[in-house]
C-alpha cells in the first residue's frame, strides 16, 4: 500500500467524521459549513495545502472510486461528496452522533 493511501485509510479509520478538501473549493467550504453548523467535530484535509494532497487524491480513487473532493467519510463509511451529504442532511445527526462527532 501507498505511504499515501496508509494516510488515507488512517485518517479515515482513526477519526469519526473526515473531510479530504480543497481550502479553495466551494462545494468543500458548503460541506464544512453544514458540519459546523450541526457542531459536528470533524477532521479536514487540505489537499491543495500538503505537500503529498494529490497522491492523497489518487488514494482516494483507489479506494473510493471518487477523486473530486469535497470526499466525505463517516464513521468510516464513504458519504461521498457535497451533494451526498446535503442529500443526507435529515440523518446527519444521528450519523454524526453514532460516530462519536457531536
Amino acid at each position: 500500500m501507498s505511504a499515501a493511501k496508509t494516510k488515507a485509510q488512517t485518517l479515515i479509520n482513526e477519526n469519526g467524521v473526515v473531510v479530504f478538501s480543497k481550502s479553495y473549493c466551494p462545494y468543500c467550504n458548503a460541506s464544512k459549513k453544514l458540519l459546523n453548523e450541526l457542531g459536528a467535530n470533524f477532521t479536514a484535509l487540505e489537499l491543495d495545502e500538503i505537500d503529498d494532497g494529490s497522491a492523497i487524491q489518487d488514494a482516494l480513487q483507489e479506494i473510493t472510486n471518487q477523486r473530486s473532493v469535497p470526499n466525505i467519510f463517516i464513521n468510516k463509511q464513504h458519504i461521498g461528496g457535497n451533494s451526498d451529504l446535503q442529500a443526507h442532511k435529515s440523518q446527519l445527526p444521528a450519523l454524526l452522533k453514532d460516530a462519536g462527532a457531536l
